[in-house]
C-alpha cells in the first residue's frame, strides 16, 4: 500500500507519538510513509517499513530510511503477524489514498492489540471512519501543508509553529513594528491577545521567561503561547 505527503512543523508529528515508543512500523511508503520512516530512523528509533509494492521497499531498504522493510499486503492479518507489525510500540498507517486498505489495516492492527495507532487520512470522512475503527490519532498531511503555506503567505512573521494540541500552540514570531522598544509589561499580552512570551531571542541571545521590564526590539525573535484564534490575532 502507498501513501503521500528539520523545522518545528515536522517536529509536531513526531513529538506526538508517547514517550515511552521505541520501536515503530510504517504501513505504506509513499512520499508521507517515506518521510516518518526517515525522521524516526535518523532519530535513532526502531523502525519497520512496509508496502505491497516491492519497489518501494527496495528503495527504502537502498536509502537506508528503515532498519528494515518487508513487501506484505496489509490487509491479511496473517501477513502483519508474521511481520512482527502486532508487536511493535506505535503504528503508522500511511495508506492515505487507498481508503478500502486503509481502513483495514486500521481494523486489523487495532484488533490485534496494537497499543497507538496514527492514520492518515486523505479526505474528513475518511478521517471519521478511521476514528470508528480504532485510530488513536488521525493525520492531513496535505490539510496540514496548506495551513502552514497560508500562514507562510498571510503572516511572514510567523516563522515557526509547535501544536500542543488542536486549539493551543507554540510559535516563533518576529517582533512587529508595534511592539518596537516597548515593555511587555506596557504592551499586556496577556490581556490583549491572550497570550504568554515564553522567551526572547536578541543578538544572538535567549533570554528565557523574560520579567514584565523586558523591552522589545523590532525583528527580534519572540516565543509565544496562546490558543490559536488569539495567537492569530498578533499584528505580524
Amino acid at each position: 500500500m502507498t501513501g503521500e505527503g528539520a523545522n518545528l512543523k515536522s517536529l509536531k508529528f513526531l513529538t506526538n507519538f508517547r514517550k515511552e515508543s521505541s520501536q515503530f512500523a510504517v504501513i505504506g511508503l509513499g512520499r508521507f510513509g517515506r518521510a516518518v520512516c526517515s525522521s524516526l530512523h535518523q532519530m535513532g528509533y526502531e523502525v519497520l517499513g512496509t508496502d505491497i509494492d516491492e519497489k518501494l521497499v527496495t528503495q527504502a531498504l537502498t536509502q537506508k530510511i528503515a532498519s528494515h522493510a518487508v513487501q506484505l499486503d496489509s490487509t491479511e492479518p496473517e501477513a502483519l503477524k508474521e511481520a512482527g507489525i502486532y508487536e511493535m510500540d506505535t503504528v503508522i498507517v500511511a495508506i492515505g489514498n487507498y481508503l478500502q486498505e486503509s481502513i483495514i489495516t486500521t481494523l486489523n492492527v487495532k484488533e490485534a492489540g496494537v497499543k497507538y495507532v496514527v492514520a492518515k487520512a486523505s479526505s474528513e470522512v475518511h478521517g471519521k471512519l478511521l476514528e470508528r475503527v480504532g485510530a488513536d490519532k488521525v493525520v492531513f498531511p496535505e490539510y496540514e501543508a496548506g495551513c502552514t503555506l497560508a500562514e507562510s503567505l498571510t503572516k511572514p512573521a510567523l516563522l515557526d509553529r509547535f501544536e500542543l494540541d488542536t486549539d493551543n500552540s507554540i510559535v516563533e514570531v518576529l517582533v512587529p513594528e508595534e511592539f518596537h522598544n516597548r515593555t511587555l509589561a506596557e504592551l499586556e499580552l496577556r490581556i490583549r491577545y491572550g497570550v504568554s512570551i515564553l522567551a526572547v531571542a536578541e543578538d544572538d541571545q535567549f533570554i528565557a521567561n523574560p520579567d514584565s521590564h523586558y523591552k522589545l526590539t523590532q525583528g527580534s525573535i519572540m516565543i509565544a503561547l496562546g490558543n490559536n484564534k488569539d495567537i492569530q490575532r498578533l499584528p505580524i
